[in-house]
């Protein structure tokens, strides 16, 4: 196997990461703002086809069924989209937990946006009295399949939350504490990052065959959600002194 070559990644919030109160950057804070002003024309134009394909196409005696399945697909499409953008503005810029409604409605938004422009839909596709039972059969089910496909796009199984970054400076102060410096590895599969580029778990086969690097608010930006558990295993593995208990 190649070598695995090693990328240094910046995210926009490395530079707030030893700060008391977090915060997100003007950077990162201007980038949430463009994506969730995109996502939110884009689930609104979901809608209006949505809306386009009930008010006319299952008006029509004669349904046309290209139309209306390329009224589902586009709906899907556009849901999607919107809820990726939407996802990612979250991660740049999160809610507080602190608001338990708006942060549920704000990480979920785009599973609900998905139910508004679909269901809908699918209850008067089953119900349309100019459509064969075949028809509805086909038309419904690739419906119900777009709802579950955007839906799950939609959903944040573990969303970011401003207390989860406040959480960077002690963080970084454990990694300091072992390596020196705040800088940790990680690959893109993976969901912890680790102490060094020499970590047996970073050098396993991935897909990219890339290792990368970066500060723990970094690591945080890429999904990455701790430290590894196999501190004294790495620590061993990259060189590091085991750092003495405080008091001792």
């Amino acid at each position: 196997m190649a070598p695995k070559k090693v990328v240094r990644v910046q995210s926009d919030q490395a530079s707030q990461a030893s700060e008391p109160t977090w915060k997100p950057t003007p950077q990162a804070k201007s980038k949430a703002t463009t994506f969730r002003i995109v996502a939110l024309v884009l689930w609104l134009v979901a809608i209006a086809v949505e809306g386009f394909a009930i008010f006319w196409v299952l008006k029509q005696h004669s349904v046309n069924m290209v139309l209306l399945i390329g009224a589902i697909v586009g709906i899907g499409v556009l849901s999607i989209i919107g809820s990726l953008l939407w996802k990612s503005a979250n991660r740049a810029d999160p809610a507080s937990t602190s608001e338990p409604i708006r942060f549920f409605i704000q990480n979920q938004l785009g599973a609900i946006i998905a139910i508004i422009a679909f269901l809908p839909l699918i209850v008067m596709i089953f119900t349309n009295k100019n459509m064969a039972g075949q028809q509805k059969t086909i038309a419904g089910g690739i419906g119900i399949v777009a709802l579950v496909v955007a839906g799950l796009a939609g959903v944040s199984l573990n969303p970011l939350s401003v207390e989860q970054q406040q959480q960077y400076p002690a963080e970084t102060a454990v990694v300091v504490q072992y390596t020196g410096h705040d800088l940790v590895f990680w690959t893109k599969e993976g969901t912890v990052y680790h102490l060094c580029q020499a970590a047996s778990a970073v050098n396993e086969t991935s897909k990219d065959n890339t290792i990368y690097s970066g500060t723990v608010a970094d690591a945080h930006a890429a999904n990455k959600e701790r430290l590894t558990l196999q501190v004294d295993q790495e620590l061993k593995q990259c060189g590091f002194a085991t750092p003495v208990p405080s008091g001792h």
